[in-house]
């Protein structure tokens, strides 16, 4: 693996002290070498003056699966979305349409400066996923959704709960801890409307057993949080805790809606929350109350949700929309740009239960590194403040360079281990197909 040496850069560290040093960042054998030293030399050399250098955003909720579904499932609640548009485009799926969409996904991601995501799939073909996780050089943990239960359920999402156990098993045994680690799977069930109590529970023993993630949605629409409720007697999150879905290996994505009860929960299980703030504006969800978790000692880290329902998986969008949204809540003090940045580094590192690998910029760590341009019109002056820059000026086009484990995956966005011009081909045609082999009128 050749060494890299990113030159002349702010870096901001997101270590405990959120250092930042004026300096170079040197990479190799996969790892931060150091951090602020100079006179040093390597067999690559990206200069970043003028530039941000900081751990890649970490996305803890993701769906690769509906990144096709781009702007085919607008203006519709969550249920509704769910029923009419996102399952049976799901169900319609092949696995070069899924491949399609996880390429596109991916190359998404890294141009916007995002090198690591958690992600749930569809029930079928999640392979696929794998598969261009590997080949891109990307870092994800990956799960197959689980669904068994539900009436309105398209019959290819449909799952008998013994098959979907043994499918999702299966792809632990090929996939997790692939890539010298950088792929890892998790279990997917969708959410408690969709998969019975005995899926649920048995979900929750195997995580327990194999040492991995649960990765699911919860409390997300007022709806879905009283069907629940009149299904088990139980509010959403105290349901899932009920069955064992609970603690700091366990991802729930949203909680928008939670009483006193589950943030006391949350917090004394550990819990982690992804707060997808676009999504549940998008979908007319509700605000979720991150100022509270934040207090209450709850785990929070940021996602963008899935491009069906966002409609862009952009980093910095979700960071400035969360703080904005708790400041119009609560005060312009509340999440101040620092704490912004580290929820989507340093902080999703941590959700993922990998804040000892990636997240910060430290002598040791895997070398997951972007570089963003702050000297552009609308991010300008931005060396001044870099964190105020990133959090409420910087776009996606402002990512110049991304490391992904000691290797470059884009260099001055150029995408180098995908070709930016067949994904978008491939995309645009499988998406076509997709759409008319789910009837869907778009």
């Amino acid at each position: 693996m050749k060494s890299i040496l990113i030159k002349n850069g702010t870096l901001l560290t997101m270590d405990e002290r959120d250092t930042i040093v004026q300096g170079d960042l040197l990479l190799r054998d996969g790892r931060i070498a150091s951090v602020g030293e100079t006179g040093q030399t390597a067999d690559i050399q990206i200069d970043a003056s003028g530039c941000a250098v900081l751990p890649g955003f970490v996305q803890t909720h993701i769906h690769l699966c509906q990144t096709l579904f781009r702007g085919a499932a607008d203006d519709l609640s969550l249920l509704d979305w769910l029923k009419t548009r996102v399952w049976p485009m799901e169900a319609a799926h092949t696995a070069a349409s899924l491949r399609a969409s996880a390429r596109l996904g991916v190359a998404e991601l890294i141009k916007g400066g995002t090198t690591s995501a958690l992600t749930m799939e569809t029930v079928n073909h999640t392979e696929e996923v794998f598969r261009v996780v590997e080949e891109t050089g990307f870092r994800a943990t990956v799960g197959k959704c689980m669904m068994d239960k539900g009436d309105e359920v398209p019959a290819a999402l449909h799952e008998e709960t013994q098959a979907s156990i043994a499918e999702s098993l299966a792809l632990l045994e090929r996939w997790h801890d692939r890539a010298e680690g950088r792929i890892r799977f998790c279990f997917a069930p969708r959410f408690a409307l969709s998969c019975t109590r005995a899926l649920l529970a048995r979900i929750a023993q195997l995580a327990r057993e194999r040492g991995v993630m649960i990765h699911t949605h919860a409390s997300e629409n007022k709806h879905e949080c009283s069907l629940v409720e009149s299904e088990t007697g139980l509010r959403n999150v105290a349901y899932l805790d009920s069955l064992g879905l609970s603690g700091r290996h366990v991802v729930l994505a949203h909680c928008v809606h939670l009483d006193a009860a589950e943030f006391e929960l949350l917090a004394k299980s550990e819990t982690r929350v992804a707060h997808c703030p676009s999504s549940n504006q998008k979908l007319g969800s509700g605000i979720a109350e991150i100022k509270r978790m934040i207090e209450s000692g709850i785990s929070v880290s940021l996602g963008a949700d899935g491009a069906a329902c966002n409609n862009r998986l952009d980093m910095f969008t979700e960071m400035r929309s969360m703080s904005l949204l708790q400041k119009a809540l609560h005060g312009p003090e509340v999440i101040p740009a620092k704490q912004v940045l580290r929820l989507a580094t340093i902080g999703g590192a941590h959700a993922l239960g990998l804040e000892n690998q990636i997240g910060s910029l430290e002598p040791g760590k895997l070398g997951d590194v972007i570089v963003v341009k702050l000297d552009s019109l609308h991010a300008s002056p931005g060396l001044g403040n870099p964190m105020s820059a990133l959090v409420y000026s910087a776009q996606t086009t402002d990512v110049r360079s991304v490391v992904i484990a000691g290797r470059l995956v884009m260099e001055e966005r150029e995408l180098l281990t995908l070709p930016e011009l067949s994904v978008l081909a491939e995309a645009e045609r499988e998406a076509a197909a997709l759409i008319k082999r789910a009837g869907i009128d778009v």
